[in-house]
């Protein structure tokens, strides 16, 4: 691939001496209310590895929360950043405008999913893609309200705190929140009173009730969902719950927002985590990957609702800033090239048979979920109550980053181990991170 071997090697303990110092330093110099999970630092990175200060070669499943998806370092990006940023780095398109922001526009519409007429708007983050689509939808409708769901997570901002379902850390002491939010039951099949079989039906019905009840469909200008939710716990909904969630909305003259900012450009095994039930959105917001590494967001969807602000009303001094567009545009060409749509359905079966097969032994993973290179496992107690383990679940990605595999935790009850591994990972270093967390929960539930 490159000049970084990918193989796992660890030669300090971790974190190494020159990280712990680095650490020092963060705490002095840092707010203390930014987090850090692992207090590795990185100065190289390749593929699915990243190397440390100290020299550590590490394994990465978290691809900077399913940003790397064509790998750390792409050959792609790194070309066109290097020559986009010798030839200028900035003059704010509002200002005066350049062609890669038009032509990352034109493969959006291209790509994203329906045949209907499509425009685009660039942004830094996928919050303010988010916040911009809710924008969006009122200025299309008139109307004020917003749908969000249980477990959800899109973004911290002021607006995007409120649409975000989890109180600690995102929200607490940061309110007042935005008004005109309203929160209903998520499709949650594994946690679902009368069973995963009942699920899509049963919620579907809740989610018509109470907006019908609570809000009035006349007053609600969005629902707003993740096709499979990221933070809250990789929650794949009940399958049909989307299609009819989608169709309700286009009944009731409402925008159907799929926030597909961890599940989009390829990372569930399809370009986008809506096609798997041929749902189309009014709109889609995406970030993360579509940067290749790089900060850019987008808003996507129906021409008429992307055209219903007044000029002026969208936009931003760095929004789809020249050198993140060059990024973009190269990362989606190495997707396509490289057929990574393919390989994260390859990834998907072998990560979901290797969590099969540690589930059949450990009664302490209640379920296995997720979709292409987006699964997880939801750790709970071993009695069968579905009670949530986040103890255990901390113990375990202790014990993969102890042995150099970096690996996120997530989920509403913090009991959630996602895997998001860069879809270019040679599959002996996938196998390799698979072992390392089977060890891994082996020494934690003994």
């Amino acid at each position: 691939m490159g000049t970084i071997e990918q193989t796992r090697l660890i030669v300090t303990e971790l974190p190494g001496p020159k990280s712990r110092a680095l650490a020092a330093r963060r705490k002095a110099a840092v707010s203390a209310a930014v987090s850090v999970g692992m207090e590795v630092y990185i100065e190289r990175a390749e593929g699915a590895i990243l190397v440390d200060v100290d020299g550590n070669h590490l394994i990465d499943l978290g691809s900077g929360i399913a940003v790397a998806s064509v790998g750390h370092a792409d050959p792609r990006v790194v070309a066109a950043v290097t020559e986009q940023v010798a030839r200028f780095t900035h003059t704010c398109f509002m200002v005066t405008p350049y062609p890669g922001y038009v032509e990352l526009c034109e493969k959006l519409a291209e790509l994203t999913p329906g045949t209907h007429e499509k425009r685009s708007a660039l942004f830094n983050s996928g919050a303010e893609a988010v916040e911009n689509a809710v924008k969006i939808a009122r200025a299309h409708t008139g109307r004020t309200a917003v749908i969000a769901f249980d477990h959800a997570y899109h973004g911290r901002t002021n607006l995007t705190m409120a649409l975000t379902a989890k109180v600690m850390p995102y929200k607490a002491g940061f309110g007042p929140f935005a008004p005109e939010v309203y929160r209903v039951p998520m499709a949650y099949p594994y946690r679902w009173p009368t069973g995963a079989e009942n699920c899509a039906e049963e919620a579907f019905a809740e989610f018509v009730s109470r907006v019908h009840v609570q809000v009035g469909e006349e007053n609600v200008a969005a629902v707003l969902v993740e096709p499979i939710q990221g933070e809250g716990g990789f929650i794949v909904p009940a399958p049909g719950f989307l299609s009819r969630v989608a169709q309700w909305c286009t009944d009731n003259g409402i925008v159907f927002i799929a926030d597909e900012i961890q599940t989009g450009f390829c990372r569930t095994g399809d370009w986008f985590a809506c096609e798997s039930e041929g749902v189309v959105p009014d709109l889609i917001t995406t970030a993360k990957a579509l940067g290749g590494g790089l900060p850019i967001a987008a808003v996507t969807g129906r021409a008429e609702m992307m055209d219903a602000p007044v000029v002026g009303g969208l936009g931003g001094t760095y929004g789809g800033n020249p050198v993140s567009c060059a990024a973009a545009l190269a990362a989606i060409e190495t997707m396509t090239e490289g057929g990574l749509v393919d390989r994260a359905r390859r990834i998907g079966a072998e990560v979901e048979h290797r969590l099969g097969d540690l589930a059949s032994r450990y009664p302490q993973i209640g379920d296995i979920r997720g979709r292409g290179a987006m699964m997880a496992i939801e750790i709970v107690r071993p009695d069968g109550s579905k009670a949530p383990d986040p103890v255990l679940t901390k113990a375990v990605l202790a014990g993969c980053a102890r042995r150099g595999v970096v690996a996120l935790g997530c989920g509403t009850y913090g009991n959630v181990i996602r895997l998001l591994p860069p879809l270019v990972i040679e599959f002996s270093l996938l196998d390799e991170a698979l072992d390392i967390l089977a060890e891994s929960l082996a020494e934690a539930t003994a």
